[in-house]
C-alpha cells in the first residue's frame, strides 16, 4: 500500500511538471508571437513613415468640443489640400463622423462646403470651408455648433497628398470603384467609365471632380463612395495586416486632438466594426437651400432650422 501511494504521489508531481512544462511552452510561443507581430508592426509603420514625404508642418490647434451626452463620439473630419504646408487653409471636405459605441453604428454628415453662414468673431457672412483658413478647426467646430446645434470632441485635419499616400500603402494594387462616367477636369488624372482599381492619384480625384450637373453635391456622394470602399478594404484581413504600414504613411500629413488612449479605443471599434451599417447624410438636405449668386460667386443659402432638425433626426433615429 505504501509502495502504491507513493507511485501515486510521484505520477501526481510528474504530471504537474508536464503541465508546468506545456504552460512554459505556450506563454513562450506566445511571447515569440507577440514579439514577431510587434516586431513586424514597428518595422511596417517606420518603412510607411520613412516612405511618406515631408508631411505638414507640426501645429496644435485649439479646440474645445465636448463629449456626447448619449456617449457617442464625434469626430469633424476635415480635408485639405495644402500645398505650400499649411493645415490652415481652405477646407474641400466637412464630415461629422459619428460612432455609436452601444449600438455598433456609424454616420457620416457631410457638410456642403459653399454653405454661406455667419461666423463666430466676424460681422459678414462667409463659406462654411473659410471657417479653417480664418480660425482652425475650432472656429470650424463652433459655426458647426451654431448653425446646426450639434458639436464634435474630436478633429482630424488630413492633407490630401497623405490621403494618396495611405491608399497606395493600404492597397497598392488599387481599391475597386464604379466610376460613373469619364472624369478628367481639374482632377489631375483621367478617368473612364467602369468598375476598376484606383491608385491613391487616381481616387482621390474620383472624389474630388465636381464638373457635372450634380456640381459640389455630386463630389460629396463620391467621397462617401470612396469612404465606404476605404473602410471595406482596411476592415479586410489585407488591410488589418498593412494597417502599421498605412499608419506610418499618414502620419505625417494629419493633425488631430485624439489621445493614444482615445486612439486606441476607437481602432478597437474600428477593426470590430461592420460597414454594412454606416449611414450618410449630406446637408443641406433636399428642398432646404437656394444657390445664389453672392460677390461675383456662388454659395448656398440654407434654411439653418430644417438642417438642424434634419441632422438630428439621422443621427438620434
Amino acid at each position: 500500500m505504501e509502495k502504491r501511494s507513493q507511485r501515486h504521489q510521484s505520477m501526481k508531481v510528474l504530471r504537474k511538471r508536464r503541465k508546468l512544462r506545456k504552460r512554459r511552452i505556450f506563454l513562450f510561443i506566445l511571447l515569440a508571437l507577440f514579439l514577431v507581430v510587434g516586431g513586424y508592426s514597428v518595422i511596417q509603420y517606420y518603412l510607411g513613415k520613412n516612405q511618406a514625404a515631408n508631411g505638414m508642418e507640426e501645429k496644435s490647434f485649439a479646440f474645445n468640443g465636448e463629449k456626447d451626452s448619449k456617449g457617442r463620439v464625434n469626430i469633424l473630419l476635415i480635408g485639405v489640400d495644402s500645398r505650400k504646408g499649411n493645415m490652415q487653409s481652405n477646407s474641400d471636405t466637412m464630415i461629422i463622423a459619428q460612432y455609436d459605441p452601444k449600438r455598433e453604428k456609424a454616420k457620416l454628415v457631410s457638410l456642403m462646403r459653399d454653405i454661406y453662414t455667419p461666423m463666430p468673431g466676424y460681422d459678414n457672412y462667409k463659406k462654411l470651408n473659410a471657417a479653417n483658413l480664418l480660425g482652425g478647426p475650432e472656429l470650424l467646430r463652433k459655426t458647426i455648433k451654431q448653425d446646426f446645434d450639434i458639436d464634435v470632441q474630436y478633429y482630424v485635419i488630413i492633407d490630401f497628398k497623405g490621403f494618396e499616400h495611405t491608399i497606395d500603402a493600404l492597397a497598392p494594387d488599387g481599391i475597386e470603384i464604379n466610376v460613373e462616367k469619364a472624369m478628367s477636369k481639374n482632377i489631375g488624372v483621367s478617368l473612364q467609365p467602369g468598375v476598376q482599381k484606383l491608385n491613391g492619384k487616381e481616387m482621390l480625384g474620383y472624389a474630388r471632380f465636381r464638373h457635372d450637373a450634380e456640381s459640389d453635391f455630386g463630389r460629396v456622394r463620391r467621397q462617401q463612395q470612396v469612404l465606404k470602399a476605404v473602410a471595406d478594404e482596411v476592415l479586410s484581413a489585407n488591410g488589418v495586416v498593412k494597417a502599421p504600414k498605412m499608419l506610418g504613411t499618414i502620419e505625417p500629413y494629419i493633425q488631430t486632438n485624439i489621445g493614444t488612449l482615445d486612439s486606441l479605443s476607437l481602432l478597437k471599434n474600428v477593426f470590430f466594426f461592420d460597414t454594412k451599417n454606416l449611414e450618410t447624410l449630406t446637408v443641406p438636405v433636399k428642398d432646404t437651400y437656394t444657390n445664389e449668386r453672392v460677390l461675383n460667386s456662388w454659395v448656398i443659402q440654407t434654411d439653418f432650422e430644417l438642417n438642424k432638425q434634419a441632422i438630428h433626426k439621422f443621427l438620434d433615429d
